[in-house]
């Protein structure tokens, strides 16, 4: 069989490529793009365990453990590290640039402690937590210093251990007892990071060199494991991430949200949403030719909450029926993509249920 008659016959099938060639040079690798599927996300039931990464163009899924990592050290040209918001982590800086001085009973220590967290309902507090936007020039960490004196002391609230109790039907229960606090100090070494960290009344520290990653937006590290653990795929193998989130709301400071879906705005990509009660559209006539590239947004929750109702007194969350996105993904394909479920067929939460179709 000639190379020109095999192009013919994978450039007719029922997916779409990212190239082809009618000529007689040999064909490059070609990726197949998968037209649309349906998607169930292992969340994990109403404890929300998981973190689940979605590559749309190859419909895979990948769940990890929320509380597998604390903190992601991010590969791009900046020299940031990122807060585990599944778990509520928060990060407060000290004045101190020594690490083993600090100690529970320290006057800033004892002020900062109720500050440091999330849910307190303090307008302020969002200073103690990553930007829910995803910008990566607005962490709770400050930049890291090639000059070390510049670099201080970071007291570290854990977070929340994942909940463990069966909740009523139609509520979650995704966070349990305080895990605990620790101080970390990060300076840079050459083009890596290095990590000081301890328990907050020790008087000496661990530390590890952490190298940035050339095929992932961050290398991230566990406490736990006192390693660099694999959580995330690959940069541009993942397009949406279902995960327990740390958002804001606008007075009141940094909250906790459950069934929660971020885009990968590090790898490009974007998503804006239609409501069918304001739009002219319906999501099986939605076409190419309706794709308006101006409602795209540089923020990860442009999914968010936002396809669910968040329910209230009397009255449990329940699935939107007037919304569905439009979905950019990391090679730039264009999708739209509508939630079937939030809860499974005995109305427990924890179990979305979501289609996509490519749109040509």
């Amino acid at each position: 069989m000639t190379n020109k008659f095999l192009t013919f016959i994978l450039c007719s099938a029922v997916f779409s490529f990212t190239s082809c060639s009618s000529d007689d040079s040999p064909i490059e690798p070609i990726k197949v793009v998968i037209e649309g599927a349906s998607i169930s996300p292992e969340v994990g039931g109403p404890n929300e365990p998981n973190q689940v990464y979605i590559d749309l163009s190859t419909n895979t899924t990948n769940a990890v453990k929320r509380d597998s990592w604390d903190l992601g050290f991010y590969a791009g040209s900046e020299y940031r590290v990122t807060l585990n918001g599944s778990l509520y982590m928060a990060a407060g800086q000290l004045s101190e640039t020594d690490i083993d001085v600090v100690i529970s009973t320290s006057a800033e220590v004892q002020e900062l402690q109720p500050k440091v967290a999330v849910g307190t309902f303090d307008a302020a507090n969002t200073t103690y937590v990553d930007s829910p936007d995803g910008t990566i020039t607005a962490t709770a960490i400050a930049e890291i210093s090639a000059t070390d004196a510049n670099n201080k002391v970071y007291l570290l609230n854990l977070g929340d251990e994942i909940g463990t109790e069966t909740p009523a039907t139609g509520s979650v229960d995704i966070s349990d007892d305080s895990r605990g606090w620790k101080k970390i100090r990060i300076l840079k070494s050459g083009n890596d990071y290095v990590l000081q960290y301890a328990d907050l009344d020790a008087t000496t520290h661990k530390e590890i060199t952490i190298s940035k990653s050339a095929t992932h937006s961050f290398t991230f590290f566990s406490f736990n494991t006192e390693s660099e653990v694999i959580v995330a795929p690959e940069k541009t193998k993942w397009d949406l991430n279902f995960t327990v989130f740390t958002n804001e709301i606008s007075g009141y400071g940094s909250y906790g949200y459950s069934d929660y879906v971020t885009n990968n705005t590090k790898a490009e990509v974007k998503v804006y949403m239609i409501d069918t009660d304001v739009d002219a559209f319906t999501y099986d006539s939605f076409s190419l030719l309706d794709v308006n590239n101006t409602n795209f947004t540089n923020d990860q929750r442009s999914i968010g909450s936002s396809w669910r109702n968040g329910g209230g007194p009397g009255s449990l969350p329940s699935l939107k029926e007037n919304v569905f996105y439009i979905v950019k993904d990391t090679d730039g394909n264009l999708y739209k993509l509508k939630f079937l479920a939030l809860t499974n067929a005995d109305g427990e939460r924890g179990h979305p249920e979501f289609v996509y179709s490519l749109l040509q």
